[in-house]
């Protein structure tokens, strides 16, 4: 017998939490789109930022990327925990009733 667990409510969950952050990364677009000299004060500054919103919407886009294919992978791997736990347990079920019944300690 093996000593090894999985969480399945835990590893369902993770799925789901990857799953939002991946939705709030995909919704939420450059944050410094839309900051001018108005809003920073200086054009050095506004630079900055453009540089660092057009680097971030690469590094965003590689990230969820990544985000989906592993709320993909835990929810894969939930329903393939759950499927095993599932014929284990027919397994053991189908061998429980084949046992015969001994009276006095059989065998």
């Amino acid at each position: 017998m093996s000593d090894q667990t999985a969480d399945i409510g835990r590893i369902k969950e993770s799925a789901k939490s990857i799953s939002r952050i991946h939705r709030e990364f995909t919704g939420n677009a450059n944050p410094a789109e839309g900051l001018g000299v108005g809003t920073l004060g200086d054009q050095g500054l506004v630079d900055v930022f453009r540089a660092f919103g057009d680097n971030w919407k690469i590094h965003r886009e590689r990230l969820t990327e990544e985000l989906e294919k592993l709320s993909s992978l835990l929810s894969t791997a939930a329903k393939a925990y759950e499927d095993i736990d599932h014929a284990l347990a027919e397994a053991l079920r189908g061998t429980d009733k084949k046992t015969p019944n001994t009276k006095g300690g059989g065998r």
